[in-house]
């Protein structure tokens, strides 16, 4: 078997950070997929530049997904390449897995991940947390994430190649990303009953708990209809709280 070595799949893990650097709207992140891969296929094809040629090629094709899922790609397309698999094979597999990759990146990254954690560096800074603090629990938290997910990618689809899909289905990412919206509706709710407190100039224990209340409603509305109905719950957060807000303006 053709194999690039642990050097080359550390390059290519390494340069995956950079993925985006060249994105096009011909290729979208194609030519930053080729760059990680570089390293890795010159090893591969140690000695057949016709091969290697070609290889640059079908990884320069058009691919899209998101950024940190991407890594499932890269490392399936390593083991797929030491396999020597059908390059036809190949493509069809970047092909089916693009979609499904930037979908669930978005779901678990950008709607759930990052805004529970902005969330809930911004309560921490209305409770009354130093700066440093606040900044910090967002930062460590974010890129411990984003590498975690990162890292277990890579190394799902190197082991798993093709039927990498089997990792995926296994991690219940729909389950985590409900989960993660579920976490940021509860604390939006706390976050804008300590906002209105403080808009008042008074802190009141009943209005954070009535504010948690909104956020324990949005959660059971986003439970009900799924991962497209999580826009609702913070809605139906946002309408609980303008009646709390009204409640102790005028009261």
């Amino acid at each position: 078997m053709r194999t690039g070595g642990t050097f080359g799949k550390v390059s290519v893990f390494l340069r995956s950070f950079l993925i985006q650097g060249s994105w096009n709207n011909r290729t979208m992140i194609g030519g930053g997929f080729v760059f990680a891969l570089l390293p890795f296929l010159r090893r591969v094809f140690k000695g057949d530049e016709e091969g290697f040629q070609k290889a640059l090629h079908r990884h320069s094709e058009h691919f899209n997904a998101h950024p940190y899922f991407s890594s499932l790609a890269l490392g399936a397309a390593c083991r797929m390449e030491e396999e020597a698999e059908d390059p036809e094979e190949i493509r069809r597999f970047k092909s089916a897995v693009r979609g499904p990759l930037g979908s669930l990146g978005d779901a678990v990254v950008w709607v759930g991940w990052r805004p529970a954690l902005v969330l809930g560096a911004l309560t921490l800074a209305l409770a009354g947390a130093p700066p440093g603090v606040t900044v910090a629990f967002f930062l460590i938290g974010y890129n411990v994430g984003h590498l975690t997910l990162r890292i277990w990618g890579f190394k799902a689809g190197l082991e798993r190649g093709k039927r990498v899909g089997d990792s995926v289905r296994a991690a219940r990412f729909p389950k985590i990303a409900d989960t993660l919206a579920a976490a940021g509706v509860f604390l939006l709710g706390g976050l804008v009953g300590l906002a209105f407190g403080k808009a008042l100039d008074v802190f009141s224990w009943a209005l954070l708990l009535l504010a948690l209340t909104g956020g324990v409603w949005g959660i059971w509305l986003g439970s009900l209809v799924g991962q497209k109905g999580w826009r609702w719950s913070f809605w139906a957060v946002f309408a609980t709280l303008g009646v709390v807000f009204l409640a102790g303006w005028f009261g």
